[in-house]
């Protein structure tokens, strides 16, 4: 009788000259005797060189539970055998325990993330993206592009699109998301070496068209005609549906009724800092409002004041034809669609035939691409005659500004002094209040040329996060600017941001993509906000606030009039005096923080709207006539 040792040399010897059969026999004599993890392994590998894969697995599976070093390995393997037969929950069911190595796999990371994202679990394997992206293995790349989460500032998101660029670096929607997430932390280096490259592709190119995302597209680039075909689909909805629409069967009543949809819902949203005053200021004699709210539960759980704004629907948890029909059920005459191509958006429920009339407004600074809308709202600012061809809607054109402000809930206290903020008391302060994602290469480099020309000057950057404020301080110290004269704050309460804006001189608006609800609250505060003229409309919003509050002349024709200009104000702290005291002295009267005034502009763009649907006719291109101006302010503080 042989002993186990020499069966299991004999079987080895065998298997490595390719004599399976042999091998197979002289294990079967051994697992007589031996049942050992070394055993049912080289049995394992056996019988899936013999084509016998399912026992080789459940063979893996008995060596891995007798223990010991290569335990792991052994499921790894049954594992690996169970997915490629299409055995998924087995598989899985192996997988579990090998969670924490396959971070370091990118094979074992590829299976566990194919079988839990085949669930619809993909939250559950995002950890495996860095393994993933840094494969060699390009199915695993592909895997690691559909684990991104689309939310720039996630550091795990960011650190994988870099490596599989660097894999794949004429990927353009590689390139595309890299910038996008590198634009989110201020990274100027790479934002240097990859926009011209960009810009290249861009007039070059239509392919880039298909792989960017709207929102995305209007942080860089001012070409409305191009803004307009970016992520465009011929088929997103029937071409027929806007004259079915119109012509549906409908009722309609002595009020008009009018839908707001959105997930902004909640108080403190810059949206509704902006339109919430507009709810209150509804004339319920003529128009009945409803709010359709799919707004993320947690920003509700503490939330107060919703009650004001009118009937509240839920349909968070609905689909988009189920929250169409819901609509439809509640007879709404225009639906308003709030939210655009901005994150967390369901404008596609538009596509499914809502409402009569169906309108875009305040959420998104563009052209809303593959979605069913008749308008989109905005002023002679944002919206002028030249742009009608780029806009898939007809224009609304309101006759001060299209964005409304809430005059009620914004407190004006002076809680600081700029010794409180790390401000120096003989410094000219220029402020920067956007999110930092908004202060382009063009942007930066201009404002590098304003330090250096004026040379007592501090620039004040609100900032979120630690990578931007390393890259800023970066890119501006690198150019020669010294270190004290850059001073960082970080996000706070909303009652303290308006209070703290008053400390600083002016404030320096971004571009392309300007300050939106930002500007008014400096405006708000009195603080003077220079801008530049804009070619789309996220680059013109500022130029309508400054308007609206009558100090035109902090709006400049291009980078060389923003620096011409900014630099006088420095030298002349007299006009920055007179200008805050103009603000001052418009907030009250002039229109841009007038909610009554605004919202009896918007209910007669609404019954503009009406009066061509209930006639059938076609949606056209629509400017509301003003009111007389005012006179007298329109609201006492204090009384």
């Amino acid at each position: 009788m042989l002993s186990p040792q020499t069966l299991f040399s004999d079987a080895s010897k065998s298997f490595h000259r390719g004599h399976f059969t042999e091998a197979l026999t002289s294990l079967n004599k051994l697992l007589d005797h031996s049942k050992d993890a070394k055993t049912y392994s080289l049995l394992a590998r056996t019988l899936v060189a013999l084509g016998f894969r399912e026992d080789a697995a459940r063979t893996y599976v008995l060596a891995a539970e007798l223990g010991g070093s290569r335990a792991e390995d052994h499921y790894a393997e049954a594992m690996k055998i169970y997915f490629d037969l299409g055995h998924d929950d087995l598989a899985l069911s192996l997988g579990r325990p090998l969670l924490q190595r396959a971070q370091k796999d990118p094979e074992l990371a590829f299976i566990i993330t194919s079988l839990f994202m085949k669930r619809g679990e993909k939250d559950m394997v995002r950890v495996f993206l860095p393994a993933l992206s840094m494969s060699e293995n390009s199915q695993h790349n592909s895997l690691a592009f559909l684990l991104l989460t689309g939310t720039p500032e996630n550091d795990r998101d960011r650190e994988s699109v870099a490596n599989l660029l660097s894999r794949m670096p004429n990927s353009l929607i590689l390139i595309m998301a890299h910038l996008v997430a590198q634009r989110e932390v201020n990274n100027y280096v790479e934002m240097e070496r990859l926009q011209p490259r960009l810009e290249r592709i861009a007039s070059n190119d239509r392919r880039l068209l298909g792989v960017e995302t709207p929102f995305y597209n209007l942080h860089w680039l001012t070409d409305e005609a191009m803004n307009k075909l970016v992520s465009h689909k011929a088929d997103a909805f029937p071409a027929s549906h806007p004259q079915e629409r119109l012509t549906m069967p409908h009722i309609w009543g002595q009020k008009i009724r009018i839908g707001y949809l959105s997930s902004d819902f909640w108080s403190q949203h810059a949206t509704m800092k902006l339109f919430r005053a507009v709810l209150a200021a509804h004339d319920p004699d003529r128009f009945e409002v409803t709010l359709f709210c799919y707004t993320d539960p947690m920003h509700l759980e503490h939330d107060t004041g919703r009650e004001n704004w009118g009937r509240i629907v839920n349909v968070r948890d609905l689909s988009y034809p189920a929250t169409a029909q819901v609509i439809r059920d509640h007879n709404i005459d225009i639906l308003v669609e709030m939210k655009g191509h901005t994150r967390g958006g369901r404008p596609g429920i538009l596509n499914f035939k809502a409402a009569p009339v169906q309108v875009a407004w305040l959420g998104f600074p563009g052209t809303t691409v593959n979605i069913d809308l008749d308008y989109i709202i905005g002023d002679h600012y944002v919206l002028p005659d030249a742009s009608k061809p780029h806009y898939w809607e007809k224009f609304c054109r309101l006759p001060e500004t299209y964005q409304p402000n809430d005059p009620y809930e914004r407190p004006r206290r002076d809680l600081f002094t700029r010794a409180d903020a790390n401000l120096p008391d003989d410094a000219f302060v220029f402020g920067s209040f956007n999110a930092t994602r908004k202060i382009s290469l063009a942007n930066i480099n201009l404002w590098i040329k304003l330090l250096k020309a004026t040379p007592k000057s501090v620039l004040w950057i609100m900032c979120k996060s630690n990578d931007s404020r390393d890259n800023i301080l970066r890119k501006l110290t690198t150019a020669g600017i010294e270190t004290r004269r850059i001073v960082f704050t970080k996000v706070v309460s909303y009652e303290e941001h308006l209070a703290r804006l008053s400390l600083a001189d002016v404030g320096l608006d971004t571009y392309p993509y300007n300050g939106h609800t930002t500007t008014s609250e400096q405006l708000w505060a009195g603080l003077p906000v220079l801008t530049m003229k804009g070619q789309h409309f996220a680059s013109r919003v500022s130029e309508s606030l400054l308007n609206a509050i009558g100090v035109p002349e902090l709006i400049a024709k291009d980078e060389a009039d923003y620096l011409k200009r900014a630099v006088e104000l420095y030298e002349n702290p007299q006009e920055v005096k007179a200008l805050r005291a103009r603000l001052e002295e418009n907030r009250l009267v002039k229109p841009l923080f007038d909610a009554e005034r605004f919202c009896r502009h918007l209910e007669t763009a609404y019954e503009m709207m009406a009066d061509r649907a209930r006639q059938k006719l076609a949606p056209d291109h629509l400017d509301v006539p003003a009111l007389p101006p005012r006179t007298a302010p329109f609201l006492i503080e204090g009384a």
